[in-house]
């Protein structure tokens, strides 16, 4: 039969407390390191997608025909300040927002935006969509 002093107990509990501490920082590193902020840059958000999205945007998503060609906005908001009136800007969000669009009861302008602008885009295409609109508004400092 094992049995362990108070000692062993005792000496141990810092070991065991380092074990566990361990173990979470090594679970919680990666899903930290997929979140994004306002400022930051998503891990999705690529130079070849971002390339993309800017042909699709100009092509044949349309988008450029509502938000203009530079993405400052005509009938549509402008894409390329850091002002967001349907979300908060993540890529997650400008994906969501250009899959479902915006229905007249929710547009803040009261002009509708149909999902996916109306075209018939693929989901990679708005993917890529989302990731230029995103570059748009989060410039890298000195770029």
């Amino acid at each position: 039969m094992l049995t362990l002093s108070v000692q062993e107990i005792v000496m141990s509990f810092p070991t065991r407390t380092g074990l566990v501490v361990s173990v979470l920082v090594a679970l919680a590193t990666p899903l930290l390191a997929q979140t994004t902020s306002a400022q930051g840059s998503s891990p999705a958000v690529t130079p070849a997608l971002i390339t993309r999205g800017d042909s699709v945007y100009h092509g044949a998503g349309n988008c450029y025909a509502c938000h203009g060609t530079k993405g400052e906005g005509l009938v549509g908001p402008n894409l390329t300040d850091a002002e967001w009136i349907h979300s908060k800007g993540s890529y997650d969000e400008i994906v969501a927002q250009i899959t479902h669009g915006v229905p007249k009861e929710a547009s803040k302008s009261g002009i509708p935006m149909p999902p996916k602008g109306g075209s018939t885009i693929s989901d990679e295409d708005v993917k890529a969509v989302a990731a230029y609109v995103y570059s748009l508004s989060h410039k890298q400092a000195g770029s």
